[in-house]
């Protein structure tokens, strides 16, 4: 899987919609971008598509955010202020990858020897002030 969009926010919501129509049945996705991308917009959107009807955050202090939906759970971690992947096997991240929900993972960089096999790879970059790349692979 190979496919790019440049968008704007207006744009956000047909992204998310485009996004997980390409994706097929991957649970698992990992969200690389420079602080400020819009990682967590474009998740927001995400579980929104997905009928979520709590009010999503970001799980920057908590680690994971779990939110239910119809068909499951969603999980939202958030690994930038780990110190080590102990961490986040303390907190029993591989529970949550293998558990067959929705697993959305901010900055997976800092676990990388903990990341399943079967993962879609999303990159976001900052064109400019309102625009947007993402990337799917």
């Amino acid at each position: 899987m190979d496919n790019s969009i440049i968008y704007t926010l207006n744009d956000i919501s047909q992204v998310a919609q485009k996004l997980l129509a390409v994706i097929g049945d991957q649970k698992i996705f990992l969200f690389h971008g420079d602080m400020g991308a819009g990682k967590t917009t474009l998740i927001k959107e995400l579980c929104k598509e997905l009928g979520v009807t709590d009010n999503v955050t970001s799980p920057t202090f908590s680690l994971v955010n779990e939110y239910t939906i119809p068909t499951g759970k969603i999980y939202h971690f958030d690994f930038y202020r780990l110190k080590n992947q102990t961490e986040a096997l303390d907190m029993g991240c591989e529970e949550y990858f293998y558990s067959g929900d929705y697993c959305f993972i901010e900055w997976p960089t800092m676990i990388p020897d903990l990341i399943p096999d079967g993962h879609i790879n999303i990159s976001i970059k900052v064109l400019s002030g309102t625009e947007r790349e993402i990337h799917i692979g």
